[in-house]
């Protein structure tokens, strides 16, 4: 089984589990294209089924990352990637990922913090949340 993206204009609009070979008799006259994804492929990255640990076989590394519904399809990358999630943010083209203007930070800043770190568009920085 392989997982596959139906992309119309660039956009992800529908992902489905098939065997190749449902294609050859599929009829699907509705625009777009079918483009196989990786479901185990993130951050350019090809990982074991359900898990976090890198596979050893980087050639089943596809297209950047599983496509999801509302990611971009860049066929001159032939990548799929998320929604940009703030205008100031860029495309890493190595990892197909997003990226901060300012790096994500590390450790605790107050000593007794016990919140999370969220981007704020408006001042273009990570800022503390507590819950």
């Amino acid at each position: 089984m392989g997982h596959y993206a139906k992309v119309r204009q660039g956009k992800v609009v529908k992902v489905i589990v098939a065997e190749a070979s449902f294609f050859d008799h599929f009829i699907d006259d509705s625009p777009g294209k079918w483009i196989q994804t990786s479901y185990n492929t993130r951050g350019g990255v090809h990982y074991e089924p359900n898990s976090n640990v890198t596979s050893s076989d980087q050639s089943k590394a596809l297209r950047g990352n599983y496509a999801g519904i509302g990611y971009t399809y860049d066929s001159t990358l032939d990548a799929f990637y998320p929604p940009k999630p703030f205008n100031s943010w860029t495309l890493n083209t190595g990892s197909f990922t997003w990226e901060s203007p300012e790096p994500y930070p590390t450790g605790d800043v107050t000593g007794s913090w016990t919140g999370s770190w969220n981007w704020e568009e408006s001042s273009l920085s990570w800022v503390t949340s507590s819950f």
